[in-house]
């Protein structure tokens, strides 16, 4: 329950139900921004996919800066009291960050892209 909790996938919590809201009060501006901060993050999340997948380095760039913003928040977490599920979110979110900083070490000392043909 704590991992639903921590994902948001708890349907019953008013974000996830938020674009329901609105069908049913579209006069909300409140429910309007959300759904609007909701749909850009899903955007760049599928932009930032788009480019790991196409091997661009903005996106590895993108990927460890907006994975190391959560590092703090994670850590706030963690502070408030000990749990695995916590401990593994920090961990793995270390870990991917590490990922990306060591991917973008490597290509920037790796050989010269070729160009041409």
């Amino acid at each position: 329950m704590e991992l639903v909790g921590r994902l948001h996938l708890n349907a019953g919590k008013s974000y996830p139900n938020v674009f329901i809201r609105i069908l049913e009060d579209t006069s909300n501006a409140q429910l309007w921004a959300i759904a609007g901060l909701v749909v850009v993050y899903a955007l760049i999340r599928f932009v930032e996919a788009y480019g790991l997948w196409r091997a661009r380095r903005w996106a590895a760039w993108l990927a460890a800066v907006s994975g190391a913003l959560y590092v703090p928040f994670e850590l706030y977490e963690l502070s408030g009291g000990f749990s695995w599920i916590k401990l593994a979110a920090l961990a793995a979110n270390l870990a991917v960050v590490a990922f990306m900083v060591l991917s973008l070490r490597s290509r920037s000392t790796g050989p010269p892209a070729r160009s041409g043909s």
